[in-house]
């Protein structure tokens, strides 16, 4: 998680608020469970987790340094600076792995994932929440035509390496993981409150800053961004899926 991500966390975490809810049910803990949330940034999804497991174990692990310390600051869970790809977890130590828009980015998504069944007890769960593919995200699109306007997309990006849902399910089952179910989430993401917060948000984005090209992509953007607002803040489609599974222990 970059520097700019942390700082404008809260932020970041509003933007995708609907996702969010529609994750929290989904992965359903439960008074008691042991629950491992897989790059958990400033920790929204980990504490939501521990608020609802009340008396188990919730740890939350990210390699950004920066955002496993803002986490603690705001507390409400244990965290830890860890690569969960190689993390040496505990053998069947959870009940349930969580991931909100994380797992897309392993290396070794085929280790990362075998890592992380053994991590889960027999019969545990795993909860995903991640990007669909890049031509079903309108935010990106927006994104994209702003700042390199003319100009072919490169290959689509980590955020959507889990977009393809049979890709993704013959990558969990040969990682140790049965009953894998795909559920459609088209909510928006706000990308601020208003086009000129948006806009200082985006530009301090990796993928962005990549694109852009030229010195009035800042004010290209602001217009696509102006063009998107809305009384509820600057909303882009987008589409996602909550991915569960079962470990096979």
């Amino acid at each position: 998680m970059s520097e700019h991500r942390v700082k404008f966390a809260a932020l970041f975490d509003a933007e995708v608020r609907p996702h969010n809810e529609r994750f929290r049910v989904a992965a359903a803990v439960t008074r008691g469970e042991d629950v491992l949330d897989v790059g958990c940034g400033t920790g929204k999804s980990t504490r939501d987790a521990a608020l609802a497991s009340e008396t188990g174990h919730v740890l939350g692990v990210d390699v950004s340094a920066a955002a496993i310390t803002r986490a603690r600051e705001l507390g409400g869970a244990a965290f830890e600076v860890a690569d969960a790809q190689t993390h040496p977890f505990p053998a069947r130590g959870f009940d349930v792995v969580l991931s909100r828009f994380g797992a897309m980015f392993f290396a070794d998504p085929p280790a990362a994932f075998a890592n992380l069944a053994r991590a889960l007890r027999p019969g545990g769960r795993l909860v995903l929440l991640v990007w669909q593919e890049r031509a079903r995200n309108e935010w990106y699109g927006v994104l994209h035509d702003a700042v390199a306007p003319d100009t072919t997309p490169p290959p689509a990006g980590p955020h959507f390496s889990l977009g393809d849902t049979e890709t993704t399910r013959t990558l969990l089952e040969g990682a140790g993981f049965t009953g894998v179910t795909f559920t459609d989430v088209a909510e928006p993401v706000c990308y601020g409150p208003d086009s000129a917060t948006a806009t200082e948000v985006a530009l301090g984005l990796k993928d962005v800053q990549e694109l852009t090209g030229s010195e009035d992509a800042a004010e290209r953007l602001r217009a696509a961004f102006a063009a998107h607002e809305t009384p509820d803040g600057v909303l882009l489609g987008s589409r996602a899926w909550i991915v569960t599974a079962v470990s096979r222990g």
